[in-house]
């Protein structure tokens, strides 16, 4: 695979390449890295696609601006299309995970003529909610939900960088709680070796997750930003795929997309699959993403 930074949208972004023909740009979440879709980028490229994968902003090899107002969905999705400019591309197919799902789908509503069609893996397109999302999340989970936690800045990034082994391979969800216990080291998981887990751990322990939870530090600003795109579907071909044990699909089901994704033509559940389900069932996503862009 060619590995290049890339200079786009006033940051530099660092890029896995590989393979020729329609593009398929690939999103991690957070806490990832391009790396992430190490099972699918060589797949992808055997089947005549050309494959992008970059580190997001705030993570891995690439910029990590200060500024937490760098993170929020305008910079996200203007990094994407810059990033096809600098490709050479007109449009991809923009497949994403977890965060990076966040990110192809506000594309697809935000720059709809630059995604050709858009897959969500673990985190459905999410219709702009009634209220700022983060009293509501506060009111109906708690003060101590991980993404009402990561709000004050300087807590979490402090929390979990004090053992980045521990925060990459526990299976609890961080908290204040979670910080505060004097917990035994959690098993790797079966699903990652030990070189692979030390792609991760390296990475985090030079970067920290600052980056990365300035992302969960805009969600308030981009309610607001997404106003005009408020009541805008997605239109393009589009696909779901979430694992059957995934935490996310409690508090983010995806039922949440009806009526919001004119053109769903799969929405796959991964039987035995958690969260990392590119990493974790990477024969099955892979599957069902060769027959989606077969489809298309």
């Amino acid at each position: 695979m060619a590995e290049r930074q890339i200079a786009t949208n006033g940051i530099e972004l660092h890029v896995v390449e590989e393979g020729e023909g329609p593009l398929v740009l690939l999103l991690h979440g957070f806490p990832e890295l391009g790396f992430s879709w190490r099972h699918q980028i060589p797949v992808l490229a055997r089947a005549g696609y050309r494959v992008a994968a970059p580190d997001m902003r705030g993570f891995g090899q690439s910029s990590i601006p200060e500024s937490v107002d760098a993170y929020d969905v305008e910079h996200l999705v203007a990094d994407v299309t810059g990033l096809l400019d600098a490709l050479g591309e007109q449009s991809a197919i923009v497949v994403g995970h977890d965060w990076g799902a966040n990110v192809a789908w506000s594309t697809a509503i935000m720059a709809s003529e630059r995604v050709r069609a858009v897959a969500g893996l673990s985190v459905p397109f999410i219709p702009r909610a009634p209220a700022p999302p983060i009293d509501i999340l506060r009111r109906h989970l708690g003060a101590d939900f991980y993404i009402v936690w990561f709000q004050q800045p300087g807590v979490a990034d402090e929390a979990l960088a004090r053992d980045v082994r521990r925060t990459l391979t526990t299976s609890r969800q961080w908290t204040s709680s979670w910080a505060q216990e004097d917990e035994a080291r959690p098993k790797r998981p079966g699903w990652i070796s030990e070189d692979e887990l030390a792609v991760y751990v390296d990475a985090f322990e030079r970067t920290g997750f600052t980056g990365g939870l300035n992302w969960y530090r805009n969600i308030d600003r981009n309610w607001e930003l997404l106003e005009p795109y408020g009541d805008r579907r997605v239109e393009q071909p589009a696909m779901f795929l979430t694992g059957e044990r995934d935490p996310v699909t409690g508090f983010y089901p995806a039922s949440l997309m009806d009526g919001w994704v004119a053109d769903l033509r799969r929405s796959d559940v991964v039987a035995g699959a958690g969260h990392w389900v590119q990493q974790q069932a990477a024969d099955e996503v892979n599957a069902a993403l060769l027959a989606f862009l077969a489809g298309l």
